[in-house]
């Protein structure tokens, strides 16, 4: 297997990290639209590399495989998309609801926590809880995603004034991190950032979309001719 290799683009989007082919979905800040309209719910996202490739593979056999000692290695990577100037005071794994957690056997994500605290030398809490249960997102619309998880967590500790690192195993839309650090924020917390191992990367959709229609396109035109 080929080494994973970390995303890389020319436009992000300062806040969130959401790479796009081209500036124009960027304000003069640098935003996209979801962080302009306040949607992400979190302060900044880092993801090592995109959800594909050797990187999907590694993290499915993490996850659906349940390989744990995996977890190491790509906590590792998670590190280094981590910018060295950011400070945290916890880091926090996303939460499972309790049914989930117990036909998979582990939080994946807090494996991965486990890993990113020790190089960072700063504790692992559970302050947040799911509260419901929430059917998948995949296949789900963005804002069907963000809808499925409204309510589903609620805070378990004190957070005033701490600095956050919200670990995540992969960052689709966006939807359940930005839930889950919405409350971290009203309960009290001074900034949460995500991190993931990796990001869907929309560029990567938009290009096999282009490229299907490109393909429809030239059909239609054989079959006229």
């Amino acid at each position: 297997m080929a080494k994973p290799q970390p995303l890389a683009a020319e436009y992000t989007c300062r806040e969130c990290g959401m790479p796009f082919l081209n500036s124009f979905p960027l304000d003069e800040h640098g935003r996209c639209a979801l962080c302009r309209a306040g949607l992400t719910g979190f302060d900044a996202a880092y993801s090592f590399g995109s959800f594909e490739n050797e990187l999907r593979e590694l993290i499915h056999l993490f996850k659906y495989g349940r390989i744990r000692p995996l977890a190491k290695p790509l906590g590792d990577l998670m590190a280094l998309a981590l910018p060295r100037s950011e400070r945290f005071d916890v880091v926090v794994p996303m939460p499972m609801h309790w049914l989930r957690r117990w036909r998979r056997g582990f939080n994946q994500a807090e494996l991965l926590a486990r890993t990113i605290a020790r190089r960072a030398s700063v504790p692992v809490r559970r302050l947040v809880r799911r509260a419901k249960w929430t059917t998948p997102q995949a296949g789900l619309t963005n804002a069907q995603r963000r809808h499925n998880v409204q309510r589903a967590f609620r805070v378990s500790g004190n957070v005033d004034g701490m600095r956050i690192l919200l670990v995540d195993d992969v960052l689709t839309t966006g939807a359940t991190a930005g839930a889950c650090a919405a409350v971290l924020k009203r309960a009290g917390a001074a900034r949460v950032a995500v991190l993931t191992v990796a990001r869907v990367d929309r560029r990567i959709a938009a290009a096999v979309f282009r490229e299907n229609s490109q393909e429809l396109e030239n059909a239609g035109s054989r079959s006229i001719a």
